[in-house]
């Protein structure tokens, strides 16, 4: 097996999509699995669509899932630059070099030449209006053009795009990892243009000479890119390079939650979930997208749920960290049916690594909430909060929206609660209970139970009658993490103030 270097190429068009981490990360995967060589390049050829700050954004993508890049932009490595905008000289020679070989073509054709091209083919009754073999001698192009027009037209600065001379007939073959044989003919492809008018390539020719002379040894990307995949191999055979061909898979498509039709963000938007890493504002419009980051997830998490959209390990293994990822990895066992996005599911994988971390891992998540907040708290305490409310948290910043209650005594009580248990049994209970627990110096989750059974079994009420009406009178809400843990992080004082400040508050609505 020849030395593996996969890249991840992304446009600097905007924020980098959810499903673009995922092919990042099966580019990873594949590189670390078998100790090659992970690469970040930059497709940013289109300058019209650069949005400043992309790149930037890509970058710290990438760091905060766990995705290291071994070389390109900000790194280094042998076959720099890595922005292709960098390496306009290097297409220009490859593509005159198709010229000279006969493979590829000026053409001078404006945009009305073009419109008028369509038009022509559409009142033809032409289902296939693409400039091609079926066109090409009939339009402004050096293959109509005698080599001294063509060199006149050139000297005097008129307009051009080079493109590739697609062979009329014949079908071409791609093997690919993921979907097996594809084969396509070459009349239904178009004479795709490998220069543009600004001297800049297109994405066709720029990313097939990158890998050819980063020696690239596997192309992973979306499915979208598959009807483009018989163009790259034409390319590789008319500059000779078909045996240093990488090895082509194509991913399944992300699927909307409900699996019909490709996700969008559109479909995030509607549906209240993040589609980007990190939260992005766009610069042109100012519209803010927040981020998988921002809302709470762990890097971890999010990586174990995308790895699982269209791969799977063969096992009923669910919870992978990024090296046992490694080692499981496999592109055989990638599928070609799209893969469902359940954000249930992400949310799920969230949960179950937010239980699996330490007190204190999860406390600094808690501090970082409350230091926002202007709230001062120890570590010591903020680890025991995090210990009786982490089974019933999905996202890091649910440790202060559902344990406010912590450090704010309520002001409201649940309506429903006071309705159905604030009664007279509730009142003698908590009068009882708080006159103990204030004779207290320490109070602990156990003697906080043995005090309310011994309260109500004094006054012959049963503790699981009047369990509610405590909790909302310390809390204000209906549920919670465990009632006596709660008490204990409270302290006395605390608790006995919440419920003479409730039986004070709540006398009037018995």
């Amino acid at each position: 097996m020849r030395e593996v270097r996969v890249r991840f190429a992304p446009s600097p068009t905007g924020a980098l999509h959810i499903g673009g981490v995922r092919t990042a990360l099966y580019n990873y995967l594949l590189a670390r699995k078998h100790k090659g060589t992970m690469i970040l390049r930059i497709e940013d050829t289109d300058q019209t669509r650069f949005v400043p700050g992309a790149e930037e954004y890509i970058a710290e993508s990438l760091g905060w899932v766990g995705i290291q890049i071994d070389e390109g932009v900000n790194v280094g490595g042998a076959y720099h630059p890595y922005r292709q905008s960098e390496r306009k000289s290097i297409y220009k020679e490859y593509a005159q070099k198709l010229i000279d070989s006969g493979y590829a073509y000026y053409a001078f054709d404006t945009s009305d030449d073009l419109e008028a091209m369509r038009t022509r083919l559409k009142v033809a009754g032409s289902s296939n209006q693409q400039y091609s073999a079926a066109t090409r001698m009939s339009m402004n192009n050096s293959l109509v053009l005698s080599e001294e027009e063509t060199k006149n037209k050139i000297d005097a600065g008129e307009t051009y795009v080079i493109r590739l001379k697609v062979p009329a007939e014949g079908e071409i073959q791609i093997q690919d990892l993921i979907r097996g044989e594809v084969k396509v003919d070459s009349s239904q492809i178009d004479d795709k243009v490998l220069m543009k008018s600004d001297g800049m390539p297109t994405y066709h020719l720029a990313n097939v000479v990158d890998d050819y002379l980063m020696k690239i040894s596997h192309v992973i990307r979306g499915e979208e890119w598959l009807p483009s995949a018989p163009l790259h191999v034409l390319l590789y055979r008319y500059l000779g390079w078909e045996k240093e061909m990488p090895q082509f898979a194509h991913l399944p498509l992300l699927l909307k939650p409900d699996g019909n039709g490709k996700l969008s963000k559109r479909d995030a938007d509607q549906m209240g979930f993040p589609i980007f890493p990190l939260t992005w504002m766009d610069p042109n419009s100012s519209e803010l997208a927040t981020g998988f980051r921002e809302s709470g997830y762990l890097p971890e998490a999010l990586i174990n749920f995308l790895a699982f959209l269209g791969w799977n390990p063969g096992t009923e293994q669910e919870i992978f960290s990024m090296d046992e990822l490694i080692e499981a990895f496999s592109i055989e066992r990638i599928g070609k049916a799209g893969a469902r996005f359940d954000i249930q599911k992400a949310q799920w994988f969230n949960q179950q690594y937010l239980k699996a971390k330490s007190n204190e891992e999860l406390a600094l998540y808690l501090l970082d909430s409350l230091k926002a907040e202007h709230i001062e708290c120890s570590n010591e305490k903020a680890a025991k909060i995090c210990g009786i409310m982490k089974e019933r948290v999905t996202f890091t910043h649910d440790f202060w929206m559902q344990g406010k209650f912590f450090f704010n005594a309520p002001t409201s009580y649940d309506e429903q609660v006071i309705a159905k248990k604030w009664n007279a049994e509730a009142i003698h209970v908590l009068t009882g209970f708080s006159q103990e627990i204030s004779k207290l110096s320490k109070l602990t989750a156990d003697v906080a139970k043995f005090t309310l059974e011994a309260v109500t079994a004094n006054l012959g009420i049963g503790t699981g009658k009047i369990l509610q009406a405590l909790r909302v009178s310390i809390t204000g809400g209906a549920s919670g993490p465990d009632l006596m843990m709660t008490m204990e992080i409270l302290g006395s004082e605390e608790v006995v103030s919440r419920i003479q400040h409730a039986l004070k508050t709540l006398k009037k609505t018995i």
